[in-house]
């Protein structure tokens, strides 16, 4: 379909006796951010790597950017950027040395891949640090450097249609964070499809249209925060004790089904599931007047993408083999 970026239907690899991916299926829109999320070995990373070229599914169909991963493969390298958990930047060279390095590894001409470098150094706000070694980067500095990287080789000089990214900023501290969401959000205003596979749910909630959560090699769970986070139960009610001996006594007397009531002694908190919100907020605050309960902070909320998470996949042990 002309809307639609990426396309996999009933997508299956093996390695050995482990079944990565097992019949998944997925639609990427055009000129999104679409998340992939997934406990350790669910099949994000065997899914990234055949959507980019790198590995052949077993079975299954695969198009990206209109074309077909396996018999299209030249097709979809043109037209689609990867970036990796890890920044493969030469420390010593600078910023403008790197990209011009990258361009012309990607067969661009010298003066083709100077130009370009100076276009992605301006855009990514590197251009004062263009001469200076990349050792002497921030964390973010690097990352936006290598999403310039990604770039810079694709076809005429121009963004790709569609760029996977990896885990993009583990490690990062929030600044750091922060400044490569902005990066990814510029790249889809400017049409790029983008495919983000991370492990901060935070990054998922910010930054995409939607999200497909994968477990044992399949989606379990696709839509906006907003739907997954209903799948829950809707909003929930956090109260916050001032005396972590008071929890048993609190728990005793809220008007909340007891069997739906979370207790985190180390945070002091009461979490429950609740469908009137306010009848339930104002039920709440009567009840611990009346007990003499004290309670540092009472609030409504919407649920997590964490506890969206652990509701999908459960809490059971996984596999820490990345597949």
């Amino acid at each position: 379909m002309a809307d639609t970026a990426i396309t996999v239907e009933g997508v299956r690899k093996r390695y050995g006796d482990t079944q990565a991916l097992d019949g998944l299926d997925l639609a990427v829109a055009r000129g999104t951010v679409h998340g992939v999320l997934g406990p350790n070995g669910a099949g994000k990373t065997t899914l990234v790597r055949i959507l980019s070229t790198l590995l052949r599914p077993d079975s299954g169909r695969v198009e990206v950017a209109g074309h077909d991963v396996v018999r299209q493969a030249r097709e979809v390298r043109l037209r689609i950027g990867l970036l990796g958990q890890h920044a493969a930047l030469d420390e010593e060279l600078g910023g403008r040395q790197n990209l011009e390095m990258f361009g012309r590894l990607h067969h661009l001409g010298a003066r083709h891949a100077r130009v370009r470098a100076d276009e992605l150094l301006e855009r990514f706000d590197l251009t004062a640090t263009g001469r200076k070694p990349v050792r002497a980067y921030s964390g973010g500095m690097r990352r936006r450097l290598d999403l310039a990287a990604s770039l810079i080789g694709n076809r005429h000089g121009t963004d790709p249609e569609v760029l996977f990214l990896d885990e993009p900023t583990t490690g990062l501290d929030p600044r750091g964070r922060a400044e490569v969401w902005s990066a990814v959000r510029s790249l889809v205003g400017g049409g790029t499809t983008v495919v983000l596979t991370t492990q901060y749910l935070e990054e998922a909630d910010q930054l995409a249209d939607r999200i497909s959560v994968v477990d044992r090699g399949r989606v379990i769970a696709d839509g906006t925060a907003d739907e997954l986070k209903a799948l829950t139960g809707g909003d929930r009610i956090d109260v916050v004790l001032r005396d972590a001996g008071h929890l048993g006594a609190a728990l005793a007397l809220l008007p909340l089904p007891k069997e739906d009531v979370t207790v985190d002694p180390d945070r002091r908190l009461l979490s429950a599931p609740v469908t009137d919100r306010m009848a339930a907020l104002s039920a709440v605050v009567r009840a611990l007047e009346e007990a003499g309960v004290e309670a540092e902070d009472v609030a409504l909320r919407r649920p997590t993408l964490d506890e969206v998470f652990l509701h999908l996949t459960g809490q059971d042990d996984r596999t820490k083999e990345t597949v």
